[in-house]
């Protein structure tokens, strides 16, 4: 049996999946359409329907390709795709979590700091790792998953990049490719396998993590205050 990983490449924009944002995006260009006389008001409606039926960004593309809106969007792209990999050094070799579940269930949910390194190991148990609603101190954060007639299920934001890089052995490793819009967005790669069980990662629909650039000045900016006023 070949247990070699097999990493492959990353999807084109076009076939990414669309989130609730790029919906967003799409209908007020097409609003914007509307309030200028580009569109009739049948032609929005249909063409507003179609957006919020739409799975991929390609699908949503089609309903702006012909205004002028569209192709200013393509002459200043937002998109940056992330890497399949974290950047060498940018994560350490011991975990700064362990979630166990031997004959039972753990999980890490709500509010709470994520470390650059997790490591998930469910042996006939449910492991959760839910950062939905998790602090992002790193940008990269790598999670370990190990599954052993077991269930490893993690949960990111919409607004982040997602990327997986395990496999299964008679189990289930299955990690929905994510790309966020906003380079500086946090990047979470799932490793590990599958054996005999499950391991799964997907967006959380409706979560959206604010901007960590913002947050570590806010941070910064906090330290800074309680310094000067010792």
């Amino acid at each position: 049996m070949d247990l070699h990983k097999h990493t492959e490449p990353a999807p084109a924009v076009a076939d990414l999946r669309a989130s609730d944002a790029d919906r967003d995006r799409i209908a007020d260009l097409l609003r914007d359409a509307l309030a200028e006389g580009r569109l009739t008001a049948d032609e929005h409606a249909e063409r507003v329907e179609g957006v919020l039926a739409a799975k991929t960004v390609g699908e949503l593309e089609v309903y702006i390709r012909d205004l002028p809106a569209a192709h200013r969007h393509r002459a200043a792209p937002a998109f940056a795709a992330a890497p399949n990999r974290p950047t060498v050094g940018a994560i350490p070799a011991d975990p700064d979590d362990n979630v166990v579940a031997v004959f039972s269930s753990a999980a890490r949910k709500g509010r709470w700091r994520a470390g650059r390194r997790i490591h998930a190991y469910a042996v006939f148990g449910t492991v959760e790792i839910d950062l939905s609603e998790a602090l992002f101190e790193y940008q990269q954060v790598v999670i370990k998953a190990i599954s052993v007639f077991g269930n490893v299920e993690v949960r990111v934001p919409e607004n982040v990049s997602l990327r997986g890089t395990g496999g299964g052995v008679l189990g289930n490793f299955e990690v929905d490719t994510l790309d966020s819009t906003d380079p500086d967005a946090p990047v979470v790669y799932v490793d590990g396998w599958a054996v005999l069980g499950n391991v799964e990662a997907r967006p959380k629909r409706g979560k959206l993590v604010a901007d960590i650039l913002d947050r570590v000045q806010h941070q910064v900016d906090r330290s800074l205050r309680k310094h000067l006023d010792r």
